[in-house]
Order: structure tokens, then sequence, then C-alpha cells
């Protein structure tokens, strides 16, 4: 480490501004520094290359599952209902549940002709209506993000709001994220194996159930109000089940899949091979998920 030469004055200059003097010196490497040049440190002032290098060397803290502590635990949901808004509103702005995007955007186990079913894909045209089974496999995800009325969207995205945070700050932000995604895709594979064939099934209440069933896992883990998480659990199963339209498929597929995410995720051994449990065990749900998608596929077909 070289220092910069002081001028015949004996006024030392910053180490990264020769032409700048100045008083103020690093608490770490003693190094004169600019204004410019200080970063606000517990004591004093750090140059830039010490702030790096203590990010570099110093250990992150983790939450009580193995993730990464988040600086702001409701960054990963808000982000999420901002995409759910904006599926929301280009839906709308392209003909809503008669528009184009809302047919690609939507889950149907099988793809039809509109107006004249068993005619083939390439003998329909543009009434075309794509399903699952047909090749159409991205309707699994997207439909998890697609809404076309604000009150379901706004339930949905209110029980975001509520336990996203709550979620990403005991399983860290890339946990988190898994377990919403991937509890969104166990309610499609089930709504995919017993919804009726040409069925239309929107929106994330899959994914808001596998936050359910997260919370209800954890609860029991560290001896929480468990009582308080089924009760709501009851109480929506059982607007599930009594009101019609409602995808009781999804939402049961939600549900038990996010409970076994949870359980991976807060049951893994503690240790260096909690990371790889927890990695194997998310990969081992998404392939079963994947085998009972091919299979169904292969009886559709």
């Amino acid at each position: 480490m070289t220092q910069p030469s002081e001028p015949a004055g004996g006024v030392p200059t910053c180490y990264r501004h020769p032409d700048r003097e100045t008083y103020i010196r690093c608490q770490r490497c003693d190094r004169p520094i600019c204004p410019d040049c200080m970063r606000d440190a517990a004591v004093g002032f750090h140059c830039p290359e010490c702030v790096a290098e203590a990010a570099r060397t110093t250990r992150q803290a983790r939450t009580a599952y193995g993730g990464l502590r988040p600086g702001n635990a409701a960054i990963t949901s808000m982000v999420l209902i901002g995409v759910n808004l904006a599926v929301f509103v280009l839906v709308l702005g392209t003909g809503g549940s008669g528009g184009e995007l809302f047919r690609e955007l939507v889950l149907r186990p099988a793809g039809f002709c509109a107006g004249a079913f068993g005619v083939p894909e390439g003998q329909c045209g543009p009434t075309w209506v794509p399903g699952v089974a047909d090749g159409a496999y991205w309707q699994l995800l997207t439909s998890t993000f697609l809404h076309t009325r604000l009150l379901h969207l706004g339930f949905n995205m209110l029980a975001l709001y509520w336990l996203g945070p709550q979620l990403e700050l005991l399983l860290g932000r890339v946990r988190f994220l898994a377990l919403y995604l991937l509890s969104g895709l166990t309610g499609s594979a089930v709504v995919y194996w017993a919804a009726p064939e040409y069925q239309a099934t929107l929106g994330a209440s899959g994914s808001i159930y596998g936050l359910f069933g997260a919370m209800l896992v954890v609860a029991y883990k560290i001896g929480g109000q468990v009582q308080q998480i089924l009760v709501l659990i009851g109480v929506n199963l059982f607007i599930t089940f009594a009101i019609p339209g409602i995808s009781w498929q999804g939402h049961l597929g939600g549900l038990l899949g996010g409970a076994a995410i949870a359980a991976i995720l807060v049951y893994a051994p503690r240790g260096p091979r909690r990371t790889a449990f927890q990695t194997g065990g998310l990969l081992a749900i998404a392939a079963l998920t994947a085998i009972a998608i091919i299979a169904r596929t292969a009886v559709l077909a």
C-alpha cells in the first residue's frame, strides 16, 4: 500500500484525488480521504476500498432457516403484487376474458376449437383455444398471475401483502420466492389432473394457499398459535367448497404443496449441509410435479 506524497506545506492529499487537500483519514487504513471519498462508519469515516473489503469479508446475517436475512422483507411481495397488477391491466387492455392474451395465459387442461369441438388445431385456424395438453405448458405458471376481476385480485394481493413479508423474514428472499412459485405450480398440477378438461382456471390463490400451508408448518415448528391459522385455513376452505365457481383443485393443491415445501425448509437439519438438503427437497417436489404433469398429458393426448 502506498501513501500519497504530501505537498511542501505538509498538507496531506486524498489518496484517490491527489489534487485535493484533506485532514480526514480513514479509520481503518489511515489514508487521507476527501469529502467525496468519505463513507460514514460507526466511528469516523472509512474509505471506499475499506468499505468494499468489509462487505466482502463480513459474514451476512442468516434467517432461522438458512436464508440471507433481507434488509426489507416486503420487497419480494411488493414485486409479486406489481407483476399481478401489471398482468391484470394488460389483460383488461387486450379484451379481458375474451381477448387473445387471456386465452394464452389462462390454464386449460386441453385445448379446443371454439364452436367446433373435436376439430384438431391444424384445421381450426384463429379460433383455437390452447391448452396444456396441447403444449401450452406455460399456462401452469402464467395462470397464477392472471386475474380478471378486481375483487379476486384484491383479496389475493391483500393476503400476499399480509403473509409474504412474515415468511420472507423467516425464510429469506430466495426460499420465500421458491415457496410462492412452487406452491402455485403444485396447485396448477392438481387443477390439470382434477379439473374438467376444458375448464379455464386462473388466479394467484394456489400460491396464496401455499403461504397459508407454510405459515401452519412454521407455527407448529416454533410452537406458535396453530389454532388461529387452522381457523383461518378452515374458513377459507369452507368458502372454497361452498361457493360455486371457485377452483378447489388449485386451493387444495397449493395448500398441500406449500405445507410440504415449508416442511422441507424448516425441518432441514442445521449445519453446512442444510442448504443442500433444502435444495434437494425442493427439486424433488418440482420433479414429482413435473412427472404428474407429464403423466396427465399422456392421459389427455
